[in-house]
């Protein structure tokens, strides 16, 4: 299906952002130079946040009432999703694809992921399978929750160079999914694991996650 042309823009803009965001945190930035971005930017939040209010309509949760996917090609969710989303300003540019029961990312994390000089912060190295994780739930074709993730660092994460998430199905128990799968730094010889993540899912009714919906925000105060 086409996507609208504010799709493509918002697209755009996230990607921007995401750039914008690591370039200041990646460079030495003069303090004219601060005080310009930073004036600008709150005159944007400002006249953005004078519209009306956006909220995502039940039938767009495709991450969450999936439809099973039946080749090798790319595979994507909505386009909001916080690490894999085209448009999310927190996206790490991931590129998916299905693998048999499973799927395999690549990603490339740059300087605002950063924790330790140097290495990826574990936070982010944890979101990262998560997410990756609920693309497996979207080749399954079952909407579930997250229950438990356990992730084991084996080795430092690297910055500004090609990593491979993959995560697959390896059991269930009734409701129960049991996925796992593993960070590969891609670049290296031999390809070494930098960490490996286990994960429980709870399957569900679609229904529930119209019925669990948190209340919208508040409103700013005056």
């Amino acid at each position: 299906m086409r996507r609208s042309v504010e799709a493509d823009h918002r697209r755009a803009v996230g990607s921007a952002i995401r750039d914008l965001g690591h370039a200041v945190v990646g460079n030495d930035i003069d303090e004219a130079t601060l005080d310009e971005l930073r004036q600008t930017l709150r005159a944007l939040v400002e006249r953005i946040d004078d519209g009306p209010a956006r909220s995502r309509a039940h039938a767009e949760f495709t991450d969450h009432v999936p439809e099973p996917h039946h080749d090798t090609g790319a595979v994507e969710s909505y386009d909001d999703r916080p690490f894999s989303g085209q448009a999310s300003p927190w996206g790490v540019d991931l590129s998916v694809h299905r693998r048999g029961q499973g799927v395999e990312a690549v990603v490339t994390l740059r300087a605002a992921h950063e924790g330790a000089p140097g290495r990826a912060h574990g936070g982010i190295v944890a979101g990262l399978f998560d997410d990756v994780f609920g693309f497996v739930l979207g080749v399954l074709g079952e909407p579930a929750f997250t229950g438990e993730l356990t992730i084991r660092y084996q080795a430092p994460t690297p910055l500004h160079r090609p990593l491979r998430c993959a995560g697959r199905l390896v059991g269930r128990d009734g409701r129960k999914l049991y996925i796992d799968g593993e960070l590969i730094d891609a670049t290296t010889p031999g390809e070494p694991v930098v960490a490996r993540a286990e994960g429980l899912f709870i399957t569900v009714n679609p229904q529930v996650f119209a019925e669990t919906m948190q209340l919208p925000a508040p409103p700013p105060d005056d």
